[in-house]
This record gives structure tokens, sequence and C-alpha cells, in this order.
């Protein structure tokens, strides 16, 4: 996939009047969080930032440059005008890739169960599970094949490759799917 980048500036007015004049000028205006808390006002452009902002995920790393510095982020938060069709504003959360993070996936699937094609019907157990890694290992999103699923089967947690890099902490003999015989 290919790497992601915000350009963004430092900005030292905040407030009301500050914020509608960056939006005026076509930006957007921003914050951005460190692991440690410290928060920098920055501004980021509008048509840049929505391009980047409409692909990502909440596990998406993207590359900021903040005044020539790179720094790897998260876009954590938005606030949207749906009226406008716009964001107003955008919190960015920095980190150093050397402390492992833990995030929640839903879980999404492709395929249809072979079980399905033959009478049976796909009961799914758990809608999300629990991953923990540096934030450079983070799948994007997790999608389960689900096409070799026969009537019986039973797919769980154990049975998701993710990678020797990221830990899944939801308990390892939990259902995922199976397909149960039609009645």
């Amino acid at each position: 996939m290919e790497q992601l980048v915000v350009n963004a500036k430092t900005r030292q007015e905040t407030g009301k009047k500050a914020a509608k004049a960056i939006r005026a000028a076509g930006n957007i205006p921003a914050v951005m969080y460190d692991e440690e808390g410290k928060a920098t006002s920055i501004v980021v452009e509008s048509a840049q930032f929505n391009k980047v902002w409409r692909n990502v995920t909440a596990t998406t790393l993207v590359t900021l440059n903040v005044d020539g510095t790179s720094y790897d982020a998260f876009i954590r938060d938005t606030e949207y005008n749906i009226m406008t069709d716009s964001v107003l504003h955008a919190d960015f959360f920095v980190v150093s890739n050397k402390k492992p993070v833990t995030r929640n996936y839903k879980l999404q699937y492709s395929g249809t169960a072979a079980g399905v094609l033959k009478g049976g019907f796909m009961v799914k157990h758990i809608p999300e599970i629990k991953v923990k890694a540096l934030p450079k290992d983070l799948p994007v999103r997790v999608v389960i094949d689900v096409s070799k699923i026969n009537i019986g089967d039973v797919f769980t947690v154990k049975d998701i490759n993710l990678g020797e890099n990221v830990t899944i902490l939801t308990p390892a003999d939990a259902e995922v799917i199976t397909v149960a015989p039609a009645r």
C-alpha cells in the first residue's frame, strides 16, 4: 500500500476567529498529540487531507510532515460538517513505533462459505477481535476468507493469521464463524 502523506504547518493562533480564517483560506485547523499527551496546534491543507482521510481506517498509519519534520501518526478524530461535506477539525496521534498499541478490529468476511452453498447457514459469533502490535505492524483491516468452511466446521480465533509481529489478545478458542446445517 502506498504511504499516505499529510503536510502541515504549526500555528500560533487559536480560537473560533482564527479557525474561521484558516477554513476560509482552504485549510483545516488540527491538533497533533504525542504519546506523552503534549498537544501542538497545526494547519493542514483541506484538499490533501480529504484525499488521505477518505482512504484510511482507524488503524492506518499516515506520515505527518510538520514544518519539514516527519512523524508517523494516526488520524484519531475529525469534526465533520455533513451539511457542507467538509472537515472542520482533525486530531492526529503521533506514535514512536517503539511501544506496542492495542486496537479492536471489526471482522470482515470475503467469499461464500462452501457449507452455505450446500444449504447450510453461516453463524457469526464474535463481531471483533483485539490485537496488539507496534503501530507500523498493525493490519489495515482483518478480512476472513470463509469460502472453505463447510457444514459443521468451526472457524476460531486461532485460525486467523495476521503475521508474526501481531498478537491477537482475544481468546484463541473463541468461535468466529460456524456453518450450521439447514433445519
